[in-house]
């Protein structure tokens, strides 16, 4: 399945989402099979850029065709490493494989992306329009970004807690759309292609095993547990077959009929036998040799890759140690802010009592399924309804709201967003997580559907799917500071909507956004200060109202994904403190339609390129 937010909601990267545990950086592209993608208007032409054919050299021309060219050598390479995005752009060769983060691949890749890079430093900014100055500056921090991660080799590590190259087949199925028998039969052969998929990966696994770079053994036991469940699911069941099920009528009967059978012998006979093998790898072999430590600090240059994932994820030059003094600055201050949302609730009794009388009061909990839903998708339309006032550009695609699959809603998060795909006629989703009532409470309701929907992550990601004059490499851009401090933004901002209309929802959106502070702690905590699992389990226990089984699920995210938590309170720090200084210096010519325009319509952009877009912008008189 398809996903971006990793909250209890949401994220887009697996180690390393819609970024995913990194898959090399290409996780995202590759997890989410096609979720931020642009429209392609000739999937022909596209296509041609999965190909091997030597770029145009680009030391040769004007600046502008020199940058144009290296672009385009990027987009090549980022195809030819994401064989879902490249078939579904056209690529009837890439429709047949899966991803290969094989040494030898990531290599080729390796040597190819420092020679884009190299080639885009010799480029500079005289000659360049503005326009072009931004692609440069983009394309750099990205180069930059992926070439310093080859350095700690983190496909040794292909999945987390929730996440990993096992789920990447349903992925795909999801956002596969088979339009005539030729495409069908590429869909059996990708799903008949499944076991070398697996080995590759268990080969890197064993690298890691080698190295000593594992997870620990809580994240591979939840790991292996997915593993165990997908196996339950009979070949005739598969949610792989979702492709062949949806085959079109122009697809004779008959035809039909036998490529369904084709497609249950392929998941039969080499899906399943390819996760059978992978159980008994994670039974027998990584569970027993992965680490006792939790913190990457453990593993061997494990500071240094940790401070890495900080720079990485939040975009910024924040040591460990500052993020961990940010956070706690923020706990005390959004403490304050829920003192006095109790106050005002008329609730007699301290932080602690009023925690469990939120966690356990009926009041606050609904009884089935259908419920949840309803209200869901109550607030999902009331915030539709105040879009316009809040935003000049609205996307085309739309969204629904949908129950998380039930055969993984066990380990799943509380709600998230799922990236639709207008080329392919798929709307996005939101969804949101039906099991355990009594751990859904009705207080979070309007942060989470503000959050992963409207006008969180399907805004935001719908938008970048439209943005088809801009190069793939930014209408795919995935930096986790943006894209989740956009989200955590608009949990804020519906407050201006109207959508908190008690005290108790109030002090829930003060406990979404505590959730996020405590994060900063959370994580420094355990990958830089040695913390224990039961510290970090406490300290969200003891600051936000956040039921105990989105807790245990939330740090044994943090635990398998070191860094990714922290892009969402940086990242909405710095969206706040943007619109609060255009506020102020545009005074009455400020128009919060016209903000959100500049932070979205350029697509997901590091915090420090986003903030010169904004000064810019208000230079310009907010026009």
């Amino acid at each position: 399945m398809t996903h971006v937010c990793e909250d209890g909601c949401c994220g887009l990267s697996v180690f390393g989402r819609p970024d995913t545990v990194r898959f090399g950086r290409r996780k995202a592209a590759v997890l989410l099979a096609s979720s931020v993608a642009g429209l392609v208007l000739n999937a022909k032409a596209q296509a041609q850029d999965t190909k091997a054919a030597p770029a145009a050299a680009p030391e040769s021309g004007t600046p502008s065709q020199r940058l144009a060219a290296v672009i385009a050598e990027y987009d090549r390479i980022e195809l030819a490493g994401d064989p879902i995005d490249a078939g579904q752009r056209g690529d009837a060769a890439a429709r047949r494989r899966w991803p290969d983060n094989s040494p030898a691949a990531t290599k080729t890749q390796e040597d190819a992306l420092r020679a884009c890079k190299r080639r885009l430093d010799a480029i500079g900014e005289a000659g360049l329009s503005p326009e072009e100055k931004l692609n440069r500056a983009l394309l750099q921090w990205r180069l930059g970004q992926e070439v310093d991660g080859f350095a700690f080799d983190e496909n040794r590590i292909p999945f987390s807690a929730d996440d990993g190259f096992f789920l990447v087949p349903g992925y795909a199925a999801e956002s596969t759309v088979i339009h005539d028998e030729a495409e069908a039969r590429d869909w059996i052969a990708r799903l008949r292609a499944v076991p070398s998929y697996y080995d590759r990966e268990i080969a890197n696994m064993r690298r890691g095993i080698a190295d000593r770079f594992t997870q620990p053994r809580l994240v591979a036991e939840k790991a292996a547990a997915t593993v165990n469940t997908q196996l339950a699911t009979k070949a005739e069941n598969s949610p792989l077959l979702a492709p062949i099920g949806a085959m079109p009528a122009t697809i004779p009967a008959a035809t039909r009929t036998a490529l369904r059978a084709e497609a249950v012998a392929a998941i039969r006979d080499a899906v399943q036998p390819a996760q059978r093998t992978l159980a008994v790898f994670f039974r027998d072999t990584y569970i027993p040799a992965a680490r006792t430590t939790l913190g990457v600090s453990s593993l061997p240059d494990g500071r240094a890759y940790y401070s890495y994932r900080v720079r990485d994820q939040t975009t910024t030059d924040m040591t460990p140690d500052q993020v961990f003094d940010l956070g706690q600055s923020e706990v005390r201050r959004i403490h304050a802010a829920m003192l006095a949302e109790i106050a005002a609730s008329g609730f007699k009794g301290d932080f602690p009592a009023f925690l469990h009388f939120l966690r356990t009061d009926k009041q606050f909990y609904v009884t089935t399924r259908e419920a949840l839903m309803e209200k869901a998708s109550r607030l999902a339309k009331r915030v539709d309804g105040q879009l316009p006032h809040f935003f000049r550009t609205l996307p085309r695609l739309t969204y629904g709201v949908v129950e998380v699959p039930r055969e993984i809603e066990e380990g799943y998060t509380s709600g998230r967003a799922q990236p639709g795909d207008p080329r392919q006629g798929i709307a996005a989703e939101l969804l949101i997580n039906t099991s355990h009532l009594d751990q859904r409470p009705l207080y979070e309701l309007p942060s989470l559907v503000a959050h992963e929907g409207a006008p969180g992550h399907y805004l935001q990601i719908a938008l970048a799917q439209e943005l088809t004059d801009l190069p793939n490499f930014r209408q795919q851009s995935d930096i986790t500071a943006y894209v989740e401090g956009w989200a955590v933004y608009c949990e804020q901002l519906v407050r201006e909507f109207g959508l908190y209309e008690t005290p108790y929802q109030r002090f829930g959106m003060l406990s979404m956004e505590m959730w996020r502070a405590c994060r900063l702690v959370i994580d420094v905590g355990i990958h830089w200060k040695n913390w224990s699992r039961d510290q970090a389990v406490a300290y969200l226990r003891e600051n936000t109202a956040l039921a105990e089984k989105n807790i245990q699920n939330e740090v044994d995210r943090y635990i398998a994904w070191p860094g990714q938590a922290l892009g969402y309170k940086i990242g909405q720090l710095r969206i706040s403190a943007l619109r609060a200084e255009a506020e102020t210096r545009l005074g009455p010519n400020f128009d919060l339609r016209r903000f959100h325009d500049v932070i979205l319509v350029q697509g997901a952009m590091p915090l420090s390129i986003l903030s010169q877009q904004v000064q810019t912008w208000i230079a310009g008189g907010g026009k």
